[in-house]
């Protein structure tokens, strides 16, 4: 793959349904591949199932041509793993003055160091094993905070998609990294066929055990998929 290209399954305006910035209207910009493998996924954007592929230029054209950017709140970045392309992004970004949102899976701290300064927002993930299947993900995410808290002026926060299996170290694990980078915890209730997989008891009790150990935490489901939108 070309740096200096994109290959990009969709582009839509939608609401925002995830985390504290539920209810704004994004521009979502949605990048093929990923890194990773989580069970939950419910995205398979390959390369080669690519709609879109696209120069900076190109990209730059296509949003102007088709979106009102007047009426957004902002550009999501997301995926698969937006910052597979940041060598595209470090290009892209710097030509639209518009705040830009970018939601990662958290693993690819040298990635992020490269358009670190055109981020306004990160949503990231925690990815804890008992939810995902993914295991060796804690070192990658603590050296990915540490280098999103290099630029003073983004906001940070991130998200913990849990069910009935989630341990009492995914707990520590998660509330430390938030703790040690001052970001505020979403847990976020896995959605399986559109419902919450696990209790709301279960919810409300792993909530409470978390707010023991960190106060910046909140309980978020997936606000979109009840509005049924994208």
């Amino acid at each position: 793959m070309q740096s200096e290209i994109a290959r990009i399954k969709e582009m839509f305006v939608s609401t925002q349904g995830e985390g504290p910035y539920v209810g704004v209207r994004q521009l979502f910009i949605r990048f093929c591949a990923c890194n990773l493998s989580c069970k939950y996924c419910d995205t398979d954007y390959t390369y080669e199932n690519a709609n879109f592929v696209y120069s900076p230029d190109e990209l730059l054209n296509f949003l102007k041509k088709e979106f009102d950017l007047s009426l957004i709140h902002s550009i999501s970045l997301t995926g698969g793993e937006p910052l597979l392309h940041a060598e595209f992004l470090k290009s892209f970004m710097p030509m639209l003055n518009v705040p830009y949102y970018l939601e990662t899976n958290a693993t690819l701290p040298d990635k992020l160091y490269e358009i670190l300064d055109y981020v306004n927002i990160i949503a990231a993930d925690i990815k804890l094993p008992s939810a995902t299947g993914i295991n060796n993900t804690l070192e990658k995410h603590d050296a990915f905070f540490r280098t999103a808290r290099e630029n003073k002026n983004l906001d940070l926060f991130a998200k913990v998609v849990f069910d009935e299996n989630i341990t009492d170290e995914e707990i520590m694990a998660a509330t430390n990294l938030a703790k040690k980078y001052d970001f505020e915890l979403i847990l976020q209730p896995r959605t399986v066929n559109d419902e919450i997989s696990p209790p709301i008891n279960f919810a409300d009790e792993l909530f409470t055990k978390c707010l023991k150990r960190y106060k910046k935490v909140r309980l978020i489901p997936q606000v979109h998929k009840f509005l049924d939108i994208r």
